[in-house]
């Protein structure tokens, strides 16, 4: 197993313990079933695609909470006896989390021939997002500088 050193990381950035024991916790126990895939569709838009082979759309729930994502599938038990040669479909019970960054929200999710498709985006609020202050001289003057945000004008 591969481990890392992330000394370097504590000398200069302070309050990302979270962001390190998330690593840790997802190097040790990296799930396999089911497969899934994670794009990214746009700068700020996401897909989770999850291979669902067997499952029925009543069987999986979906669940955001905070700055994580469940995603649970449980299948109903068969009464039919069966006998298998080769059993290459695994149809068992799994329980899938993703951590989710600030700002991304679950849009929409889909299921369709066994396939699942969950949409995310990252919306980061105006309050939030980067602005430009303008810088006065001794006078409180700004002269020569645009400011990218003006105050809004109150209607009388």
């Amino acid at each position: 197993m591969r481990t890392f050193d992330l000394t370097p990381l504590y000398r200069s950035a302070i309050g990302f313990d979270r962001l390190v024991n998330m690593l840790e916790q997802r190097a040790e126990a990296a799930p396999s079933y089911p497969p899934y895939n994670v794009e990214l569709v746009s700068e700020d838009k996401y897909r989770i695609v999850m291979a669902l082979a067997g499952f029925s759309r009543s069987e999986i729930e979906i669940v955001a909470e905070r700055d994580t994502l469940h995603v649970t599938g449980r299948k109903q038990k068969d009464d039919v006896q069966r006998h298998y040669l080769h059993r290459g479909i695994a149809q068992r019970d799994f329980e899938q989390r993703f951590q989710l960054a600030n700002h991304v929200k679950v849009v929409s999710a889909g299921f369709d021939n066994g396939i699942l498709t969950i949409e995310l985006v990252r919306e980061v609020p105006e309050a939030l997002k980067p602005r430009k202050i303008a810088i006065a001289d001794a006078n409180g003057n700004t002269d020569n500088v645009q400011v990218l945000e003006q105050p809004q004008q109150q209607a009388a």
